[in-house]
């Protein structure tokens, strides 16, 4: 049982062995038991004696279960978020995967919310001003994923990253590895405000055939607090490397990385500091690239250490080296990986820089294309992994409505075979996994000069695919939902609230949302949830777009011709009462909930709701119209809180997100 702490395991839908999904499910599942746990107290609820039981943990109260009860339920909420996000890709869902790992290794969510939420909102909004540029956001949870599934399904790097590290036990490392790859590849690409603003004026001047050193271009000036490091951090700092001091970013990372791979690679720490101190300032000495890579390292560091005081280690400053490390430093500073020479980079000279350049190589599916030319490029919108046998084995699948234009090519490239004159014909991302050289495509070429795949062998192959996520996408109403975590804040503040319901009664609910006193009242009320609670008021709001797509409703911020919904009839709220309820239901089923009737306060311990299906077991995919009957069965007070929510998001939205409501009829 891999939650020794819970009293029904949930048990997510089975994948086929050795796929993405089933490897990453079980890292978290089975790889990571303890996670977070208190050695003092008490392991496995069915063993522990009664006297040996604490209530120091938290679920929508403190001291209500065991506190290590509540650390395995966090890590099921994990489990549960990363596998939603994998069925349907949506930034909506990378959002959660976001947010748990925030809430379990971070700390408090509302202080890195704004670099988080920064990235989806910039690039949704100024990317299209681009000629090539794609997502980032869902982008780095696949990477994430990625990264999970080979070090579960790789026991040659699991041996290298623990021989790194000097840990022993296979558990420890597990949780080791959880912590600081998260931090690597959730946060590898957060800098990329900083490099949007540079492409933008490059695409503005950008004519076919131009050269970019004849055009304009961005630079960062005034730099000097950006990457100043404060005499508390400088201390910290001492704490771990013994020998040196250091007043900027810049000079810690030349010092880490001349440590880790001078030897290897012949640069020298002040050659190093020289191309960190001027990527932001001189990018024409750089090919004319801005490296967003380079402002992920160090934004990363200053949210951190200097805003929100974390505690530093070593192996902090290995996932701030490896994000400085997996765009160009690497292949044009340090390794120069398209020269004569190039030494493709091992695992255990930096075990995490290895894996982020690895998997963010290999993650190139189901990415939305925001720049005028990636929209007309035919990229792969999924990937089938085999990590059996410590190998990779990666299909990329595109759409099957695709196969003319794949045929076209196809037929392109065969004649410039016969009679190659000029540069052969492309249909980027395709053609470039398609096309081999001695049995290797160019795309898994480019990759085994980049990280050395000795050890764990790769194969790119294609295919093609009805549409993945067809019928699961996206919803008519549009929002970037900059301010989903408001929403869920609200949507939990408002239960019993009395100041509401007078509010509510009296139409007047977007001016008691104004005020600052209840806005404050509601978050210091939300942080005292427990991550499962946190989570489902997240994925209440979350589910607005789709109550709103079932009763031919839709909200934008855009002026358009339709009925404006100034509230919900009584016909609109039964059916959005039905498929919150399904919702609610399949969320329970999903975090090991049943069917019972204890005390309210025995409730989250035993995790019985009477508000469950009676005699369903689950876990199971709860059906529509298997929520229909149980929510009749509910009585009148129970039904509205499936429906009452729904009302609460028109003045949020209307409030936080500038949109309205509109009927399409």
């Amino acid at each position: 049982m891999a939650y020794t702490m819970l009293h029904h395991s949930a048990i997510t839908k089975k994948y086929p062995e050795y796929s993405l999904e089933q490897s990453v499910k079980n890292f978290i599942r089975e790889d990571c038991q303890g996670l977070r746990f208190d050695k003092n107290k008490a392991a496995d609820i069915l063993k522990a004696e009664e006297s040996e039981m604490d209530f120091d943990g938290t679920s929508i109260r403190r001291n209500q279960i065991p506190f290590n009860m509540e650390k395995d339920i966090d890590r099921l909420c994990l489990e549960t978020a990363v596998d939603r996000f994998l069925r349907s890709g949506k930034k909506e869902d990378a959002f959660d995967v976001y947010f748990c790992y925030l809430e379990m290794f971070v700390g408090d969510y509302e202080k890195t919310r704004r670099m988080i939420e920064l990235l989806s909102e910039f690039e949704a909004t100024g990317s299209g001003l681009l000629m090539k540029h794609r997502d980032h956001y869902s982008h780095s949870v696949y990477v994430f994923c990625l990264g999970l599934a080979i070090y579960e399904s790789n026991r040659i790097y699991r041996e290298t990253y623990k021989a790194y590290y000097g840990i022993e036990s296979d558990p420890e490392a597990a949780h080791h590895y959880l912590q600081y790859w998260g931090l690597a590849s959730l946060f590898h690409d957060i800098g990329y405000p900083f490099e949007l603003p540079f492409e933008q004026v490059c695409s503005y001047f950008e004519v076919d055939g131009d050269k970019r050193d004849e055009r304009p271009f961005v630079a960062y000036q005034a730099l000097a607090t950006f990457v100043a490091i404060n005499e508390r951090i400088q201390a910290e700092l001492k704490e771990v490397i013994l020998d040196r001091e250091f007043s900027t970013t810049d000079e810690l990372f030349a010092y880490v990385l001349s440590q880790k791979l001078s030897d290897v690679y012949g640069f020298t720490e002040s050659q190093m500091l020289s191309f960190l101190a001027e990527k932001p300032v001189k990018p024409d000495k750089f090919n004319h690239f801005m490296d967003h890579a380079y402002f992920s390292a160090t934004v990363l560091f200053q949210k951190l250490f200097r805003e929100m005081e974390c505690d530093l280690t070593p192996a902090h400053l290995d996932a701030l080296t490896a994000i400085l490390m997996h765009n160009s430093l690497y292949k044009f500073c340090i390794a120069h990986y398209k020269s004569e020479g190039n030494q493709p980079f091992k695992a255990e000279l930096h075990p995490l820089a290895y894996m982020l350049m690895l998997c963010d190589e290999l993650q190139c599916w189901d990415r939305t294309a925001y720049g005028r030319n990636s929209k007309k490029e035919l990229h792969p919108m999924g990937c089938t992994f085999d990590f059996s046998d410590n190998q990779i084995k990666a299909i990329y699948m595109y759409d099957e409505r695709e196969i003319a234009k794949v045929n076209r090519f196809k037929d392109s490239y065969i004649e410039w075979l016969q009679a190659p004159a000029g540069k052969a014909p492309g249909l980027k991302a395709y053609s470039g996994m398609y096309i081999k050289k001695n049995g290797i495509s160019g795309f898994q070429e480019d990759i085994e000069r980049i990280v050395d795949l000795t050890e764990v062998k790769l194969s790119v192959e294609t295919g093609f695919s009805e549409n993945i996520h067809a019928g699961s996408r996206s919803y008519l109403s549009d929002s970037n939902f900059i301010n989903l975590y408001n929403f869920a804040m609200i949507l939990n503040g408002r239960w019993n609230n009395e100041e509401w319901k007078k509010a509510k009664s009296t139409g007047q609910e977007e001016k008691f949302l104004s005020d600052d006193r209840v806005i404050k009242q509601f978050s210091e009320s939300f942080k005292e949830l427990s991550l499962e609670y946190k989570l489902s008021n997240i994925n209440q709001a979350k589910a607005f777009a789709k109550y709103m797509n079932e009763i031919g409703c839709f909200y934008t911020d855009k002026s358009v011709d339709f009925e404006l919904v100034e509230s919900f009839n009584q016909e609109e709220l039964v059916k959005i009462g039905h498929l919150e309820h399904q919702r609610w239901l399949q969320e329970h089923y999903d975090m090991g909930w049943v069917y019972g009737t204890p005390e309210k306060k025995e409730r989250d311990f035993l995790r019985q709701h009477q508000d469950m299906i009676p005699q369903l077991k689950g876990p199971i995919d709860i059906s529509m119209e298997a929520a229909r009957q149980n929510y009749e069965r509910l009585d009148k007070e129970e039904q509205d809180k499936d429906k009452d929510p729904m009302e609460c998001m028109l003045a949020m939205l209307r409030m936080f997100d500038g949109l309205r409501i509109y009927r399409l009829n």
